[in-house]
């Protein structure tokens, strides 16, 4: 069964898809941007700023499926640029204790709203 997570406190979809989907114990969260959830606009700030938004919204919509960033297991990150890999790696070390979720990252060349970082995860809830 497929349960469609929302919440207001987290930016809302700008495009045709849920902030997340559980199946089982497993929750699949969609990418998140530096979109600040009540003007739904891009933070101003750089990109440690930008980094700490994006986990910001991914946590918001984790407790809103029961779980927390701790039960992540796996985040693909999007970066303009890859320079900035640093900057998420120390961002990381404090949304996440010792054990961190398996990671993908990938350089491009555009993201929506013209952000600059995006991130989506994989949580298991058990």
């Amino acid at each position: 069964m497929l349960e469609v997570i929302q919440t207001d406190k987290a930016p809302a979809a700008i495009g045709s898809y849920s902030q997340a989907i559980k199946t089982g114990h497993v929750v699949y969260l969609s990418g998140q941007i530096p979109l600040d959830p009540v003007s739904m606009k891009l933070i101003d700030g750089d990109i440690t700023a930008q980094v700490v938004r994006v986990f910001e919204n991914l946590k918001l919509v984790a407790e809103a499926a029961g779980g927390h960033l701790d039960k992540i297991v796996r985040i693909t990150v999007y970066l303009m640029d890859l320079s900035h890999m640093p900057i998420v790696n120390d961002v990381m070390k404090t949304y996440f204790n010792k054990i961190f979720p398996a990671r993908t990252t990938i350089g491009i060349a555009a993201l929506p709203k013209g952000a600059s970082v995006e991130i989506d995860a994989i949580m298991v809830i058990l």
